[in-house]
């Protein structure tokens, strides 16, 4: 498959998981999925420790996007037990996950193929 990702979007990524890890993100990860996937190249992984972090987390994601005049194309909250928001950007894809939905889903065993371009610990 070919790299359809621009630089540009790879440093994007790096810069807004720096932004959830300064901010108390946990475990925050960056995949590249250009190699494996094709509706989108990147996703940011982060765990929230509560429903007020994960809403803290998604503000700041979202005023990173629209400070870069980006769009989102889509976003989606878990619900009532708030264990899972997401903001999709086309090129990139932000999860900010409780720790119990990071658990269970273990997106990056899941996405296995696609390497860490970023990975930093609580």
């Amino acid at each position: 498959m070919e790299d359809t990702a621009s630089p540009k979007t790879g440093t994007t990524v790096l810069e807004l998981a720096e932004l959830l890890h300064q901010h108390k993100g946990g475990r925050v990860t960056a995949l590249d999925l250009t190699q494996i996937g094709s509706w989108t190249d990147y996703f940011i992984i982060v765990t929230a420790t509560s429903s007020t972090h994960m809403r803290g987390l998604m503000k700041h994601v979202k005023e990173f996007i629209f400070e870069r005049n980006m769009e989102i194309l889509g976003k989606h909250s878990g619900g009532d037990d708030d264990d899972w928001s997401l903001v999709d950007c086309g090129n990139f894809v932000v999860h900010v996950m409780s720790e119990r939905a990071r658990s269970f889903y273990e997106l990056e065993k899941l996405w296995f193929q696609a390497p860490a371009i970023y990975s930093k610990a609580d």
